[in-house]
């Protein structure tokens, strides 16, 4: 590009020159004076009257967790631990307990389920992570609490917000399909193969640390 292209290409702006009646900003104030009784004046209303009136909020809004039950209403979670794992918050804590013999399905459940509503980002990442569906947002976003305790969520308290939202038809049930949802249908999982194939002369894959090579003499010059 000539510089005579890029002369024509800049578009120089120059500061305006204020007047008298610029100067004493009265012709801004009366536009902004303008504005507002349009505002004022104007009979389409905007203000919602909560709490009479709830706000319809998306399908997609995540709020208070829920734990949910299965078809024998017994939790669902197998405190396998990928939700606490998953979780950028940190705020999920969960104490495994042994399944009783009867419970054929699975080897453990959560004795303990704490969830800490004030520390969560309401991400979404422990129910996407979670291989049993056992973990939900819900559409409920009035969180009050008169001390922080009240906002620590137990699996008694996670167990009851699925008692009240398991008929609202904002808050679907993801799992359908077995009683315990798609990680419970895997039965036997194929042998996998290396991913790749590592030559026999291979140095790294004899070294006696991981990610350490040991050489003498020429070799270790290369």
């Amino acid at each position: 590009m000539s510089e005579t292209t890029k002369k024509k290409s800049i578009r120089w702006v120059e500061e305006p020159e204020l007047g008298f009646w610029e100067t004493t900003f009265v012709p801004a104030v009366l536009k902004g004076l303008k504005t507002t009784l349009r505002h004022v004046t104007a009979r389409k209303t905007v203000t919602q009257q909560y709490p009479e009136v709830k706000p319809e909020l998306p399908l997609h809004y995540r709020g208070v967790h829920r734990l949910n039950r299965d078809e024998e209403d017994r939790v669902k979670c197998v405190a396998c631990m990928m939700c606490a794992t998953a979780c950028p918050a940190n705020c999920i804590s969960i104490q495994g307990q042994a399944a009783p013999p009867e419970w054929t399905d699975r080897d453990k459940f959560p004795k303990t389920f704490e969830l800490d509503e004030l520390r969560c980002i309401y991400c979404g990442m422990c129910e996407e992570a979670c291989p049993v569906d056992a973990i939900e947002l819900t559409h409920i976003y009035d969180l009050t609490g008169e001390s922080r305790e009240d906002l620590l969520y137990t699996k008694d308290k996670l167990l009851n917000v699925y008692d009240q939202t398991r008929e609202d038809h904002r808050d679907p049930l993801r799992t359908g399909r077995g009683v315990l949802g798609p990680a419970s249908e895997f039965v036997d999982l194929p042998a996998l193969g290396p991913a790749t194939s590592v030559p026999e002369n291979d140095r790294s894959a004899k070294s006696e640390t991981a990610g350490v090579i040991r050489t003498t003499g020429r070799e270790g010059q290369q």
